[in-house]
């Protein structure tokens, strides 16, 4: 497995497998694995202060809604902004960190006791990893749909720099992966010379086949 390392940190680095390997909306040729991003303090700490340094002071900042496992770095997220000078609608005068429930529509839900969380208030949108922008679009639809103010929207990887004429601020993009591609199922060269697909593969993990 290849390492690759944020270019504001050396505590903060991706792992990558090659092959062929199939999303819910595409077929890659890595699979990008972000675990210890997600579940080691340190490692999420920093890539929570580098997403801040990237994001920058918002307008409002209430809420960050935590998709795919994120709620660590949202967590160290929320205390960046509250080391500065935020402004929030917040009466506890405290940040939300949040993960939405996703029904077996794949529709995102807040149950009545997250909802106060969302409406009205003013939302960033975290995800782990973005290939196509589908999921993002998904949730900034779900989030809208519950009342929430979508401030910022960011991704530990993202191949795509705007859903939705919104920007994704990502700490890895495609480019820190010589070589990495993104197919759709009909057009994946893999698939068109007889290669077998090696794992399903999500922001969670993989599941080989």
């Amino acid at each position: 497995m290849l390492k690759f390392y944020s270019k504001e940190s050396n505590m903060a680095a991706i792992h990558a497998m090659p092959g062929h390997f199939a999303t819910s909306h595409s077929h890659i040729n890595y699979y990008i694995d972000i675990t210890s991003l997600k579940t080691r303090v340190r490692e999420a700490k920093e890539i929570a202060r580098v997403l801040y340094s990237r994001i920058g002071q918002l307008a409002y900042t209430d809420t960050i809604v935590c998709m795919d496992g994120t709620e660590i770095i949202g967590a160290f997220l929320a205390e960046e902004y509250e080391k500065g000078s935020f402004v929030s609608t917040n009466r506890h005068e405290t940040i939300y960190v949040v993960e939405p429930e996703v029904n077996s529509l794949n529709q995102m839900m807040f149950r009545d006791n997250i909802r106060p969380s969302i409406e009205g208030k003013h939302v960033v949108l975290l995800s782990a990893s973005t290939t196509t922008g589908k999921t993002i679009r998904r949730s900034l639809e779900g989030i809208r749909y519950y009342g929430g103010i979508v401030e910022s929207v960011a991704s530990v990887f993202s191949t795509v720099d705007h859903v939705d004429n919104m920007p994704v601020i990502s700490v890895f993009t495609a480019d820190d992966l010589p070589g990495y591609v993104a197919y759709s199922a009909e057009d994946c060269p893999f698939c068109k010379k007889g290669q077998k697909i090696e794992a399903m593969v999500n922001s969670f993990g993989y599941s080989k086949l």
